[in-house]
């Protein structure tokens, strides 16, 4: 990314995280953040609808009161050690952008954490570096107290090309 590239996304920042909300959630001991206004509802862990020849991240479909939305476990999206679902597993129903339209999703997460409002000059630019994720994911990292809340881009994520599920995700609200 040129200097360029990261003052706009900096810029781009600044302007939408304004006061912002984001709901906080867990993944194997780390703590990631969506805009609130992303989120749809959160549900307890219930099992899925397994759809065959789909990749392993993609746990299935949810009947979600008569919409069939696909459910995409973060863990292993991110390439993260496989863990049981428990108590404190959540689907987050989320509302992503798809540009010709909004479809519904789940994701799969550890725990949720909770939520933060936070201004533009709390946030900082994600690094260039290496890593599970994919820094076209994140949209900036917030120190919060003694840990750090990486902050993601869930359009970037669930639109990705590694994320092919375009003919399952047709459901528009």
């Amino acid at each position: 990314m040129t200097d360029t590239e990261w003052q706009q996304q900096s810029d781009m920042l600044e302007q939408k995280t304004d006061g912002q909300q984001y709901l906080s959630f867990l993944l194997d001991d780390e703590e990631y953040g969506v805009d609130i206004l992303r989120v749809q509802e959160l549900r307890g862990w219930t099992p899925v609808t397994y759809v065959p020849d789909m990749p392993n991240y993609l746990k299935g479909v949810l009947n979600l009161r008569g919409a069939i939305i696909p459910v995409v476990d973060l863990r292993e999206r991110f390439g993260l050690e496989k863990i049981g679902y428990g108590p404190t597993t959540v689907v987050i129903v989320i509302k992503v952008d798809s540009g010709s339209c909004e479809r519904v999703m789940g994701i799969i997460v550890d725990a949720v954490a909770e939520t933060y409002t936070l201004s533009a000059d709390e946030i900082q630019p994600a690094p260039q570096i290496g890593g599970v994720i994919n820094s076209e994911f994140i949209t900036g990292l917030v120190a919060q107290e003694d840990k750090m809340i990486v902050l993601m881009d869930i359009d970037e994520l669930m639109n990705s090309d590694e994320l092919a599920i375009d003919q399952l995700a047709n459901t528009e609200v």
